[in-house]
C-alpha cells in the first residue's frame, strides 16, 4: 500500500523537467543496453551518464529491471509508431517501402544525436517475470502490425504460417542492420534504402529462374552419421537452446547443467566462464555453417541453386536434433571486445554468400543486387529461423525452408 501512495505522489508532482529527466535517463540506458545488455546496465552507470547520483535514478526506477523495462517498451512504442506510419500506406509494396525508410530516417537522427538511442530487443528474454511478459506482450502488439503489412487482397494466397514468417524476416533485417550500417555514411542511407527495398520486392533469382534447392544430408555436412554426440557437442547444445530461449542471463549454470542432468562442476570442466560458453556456441554455430557453404560450394549447379540449397540445409539444422544455430540476440550481453570479434566471424561467413552471389551475378543466375547487402539480409534470415518452433510451433520441417529461405530468394512477396 506504501508502494502504491509512493507511485502516486510521484505522477501527482510530475513535471516537463520530470519527464525530461526520465527520457534522458531512460535514453542512457538503452544505449547501455545496447552495448551490454541487461547484464551489463547498472543504476550507477545510468546515473554516470546523465550527471546524477544513483539515489537519484532510483527516484525514478526503483531498480534496474524496471530501468531494462522502460527502455524496452519505449523501443516498442518507437517501432510500433513506425509500423502504424507505414500501415496508411496503400498497398504491402509501399507499405515496406515506407517502413524502411522511416527507419532508416530514425537511424540517421539518432546517429547524428538528434533523437535519442533505442533498444535494440536483444535481452528481452533475459527479463524475469512479471517484467518479461509485460515487455513481449507490446513487442506482439507491434509485430501484429507488422503481420498486417501483408494483409492484401493480391497476398490473399498467404497462409498464417507464412504471414508469420515473412514478417518476422522483415523486423529481423531492421533489428540485424544496425550491426551492419555503421560500414555506410549517413548520405548512403537512401542508396541503401532503395537497394534493400529491391531484395525485398524482387529477391535474388534472376529473371526465369525459380526456387530449386538440391537434397543435402547434414549427417554428411557435418560428419556426424557414424558418430554419437560428444559430451562437450550435448552441452554446447543445450547452452545454445537455453541462451536462444532465455537470453544470456536467463541461461544460468544451473539451468544448463540442471537441463543436462549434470552437476555445476561439469560445466566448469569445460568452461571457465560464461563468456566463453557463449564465445564457443557462436564458433559452432559458424562453422556449422562454413562446413554447408563449402558443401555447396562444391556443386556443379548454379549459384542461384548453391544459395537456396545452403538456405534450406541450414534452415532444416535449426530444427534438426543438433539445431539451433546460437542467435546474434547473445551479442550484446559479450564484453565489447568479445563482441566485435564475434561480429567479424560473422561477417566472414556473410562474405562467403556475397561471394556465391556475385558468381551468380556473373553467371546470370542471379539478378544485379548489392551483394553485401543481399548476404547480410540472407544471413539475418537464417538467423531468424532459430526460432521458427516459436513463432510457428507446429511449422513442418519439410516445409520450414520454403517459409524461411524461399522469400529472400524469389521475394517477400512471391509464392
Amino acid at each position: 500500500m506504501a508502494e502504491l501512495h509512493s507511485e502516486a505522489r510521484r505522477r501527482s508532482t510530475a513535471t516537463p523537467r520530470y519527464a525530461e529527466k526520465k527520457k534522458a535517463i531512460v535514453a542512457a540506458a538503452s544505449d547501455i543496453l545496447n552495448h551490454h545488455g541487461v547484464k551489463g546496465m547498472t543504476l550507477s552507470g545510468v546515473a554516470s551518464r546523465v550527471g546524477l547520483i544513483t539515489t537519484s535514478v532510483t527516484y525514478y526506477f526503483k531498480k534496474k529491471e524496471d530501468l531494462a523495462v522502460a527502455c524496452f517498451l519505449d523501443g516498442i512504442a518507437r517501432f510500433d509508431a513506425l509500423a502504424t506510419d507505414a500501415l496508411r500506406m496503400d498497398g504491402p509494396h509501399a507499405r515496406v517501402h515506407r517502413l524502411l525508410d522511416a527507419w532508416l530516417e530514425l537511424r540517421r537522427l539518432i546517429a547524428t544525436g538528434e533523437a535519442p538511442a533505442i533498444a535494440v530487443f536483444n535481452d528481452i528474454r533475459a527479463l524475469q517475470k512479471p517484467q518479461r511478459g509485460v515487455v513481449l506482450q507490446a513487442y506482439m502488439r507491434f509485430f501484429s502490425k507488422i503481420r498486417e503489412i501483408f494483409v492484401a487482397p493480391e497476398l490473399a494466397w498467404l497462409d498464417e504460417q507464412a504471414r508469420t514468417a515473412r514478417a518476422q524476416i522483415l523486423t529481423e533485417q531492421i533489428f540485424w542492420a544496425v550491426a551492419w550500417l555503421p560500414r555506410y555514411d549517413l548520405e548512403d542511407y537512401e542508396r541503401i534504402r532503395e537497394r534493400m527495398y529491391d531484395i525485398f520486392v524482387h529477391g535474388l533469382a534472376a529473371s526465369g529462374r525459380s526456387w530449386q534447392p538440391q537434397p543435402l544430408s547434414l549427417d554428411a555436412v557435418l560428419q556426424s552419421s557414424a558418430q554419437e554426440l560428444t559430451p562437450r557437442e550435448t552441452f554446447l547444445i543445450a547452452a545454445t537452446r537455453l541462451i536462444n530461449e532465455q537470453g544470456y542471463r536467463g541461461a544460468s549454470v544451473e539451468k544448463i547443467s540442471s537441463r543436462l542432468n549434470v552437476t555445476k562442476g561439469s560445466f566448469y570442466h569445460h568452461h571457465e566462464a560464461k563468456d566463453e560458453l557463449v564465445v564457443d556456441c557462436f564458433k559452432r554455430s559458424f562453422e556449422v555453417m562454413r562446413r554447408v557453404q563449402r558443401a555447396v560450394g562444391n556443386g556443379e549447379q548454379s549459384e542461384l541453386v548453391k544459395l537456396a540449397t545452403a538456405a534450406s540445409a541450414l534452415v532444416d539444422y535449426q530444427l534438426s536434433d543438433r539445431g539451433p544455430l546460437l542467435r546474434t540476440s547473445a551479442l550484446t550481453a559479450l564484453p565489447e571486445s568479445i563482441c566485435l570479434q564475434m561480429v567479424e566471424a560473422s561477417n566472414r561467413v556473410s562474405d562467403r554468400f556475397a561471394a556465391l552471389i556475385c558468381d551468380g551475378i556473373a553467371s546470370g543466375s542471379v539478378r544485379p543486387v548489392d551483394p553485401f547487402i543481399a548476404a547480410q539480409m540472407l544471413t539475418a534470415t537464417l538467423n531468424a529461423s532459430a526460432e521458427i518452433r516459436w513463432w510457428i510451433p507446429n511449422v513442418d520441417r519439410v516445409q520450414a525452408p520454403a517459409l524461411y529461405a524461399k522469400p529472400v530468394l524469389t521475394g517477400i512477396f512471391s509464392r
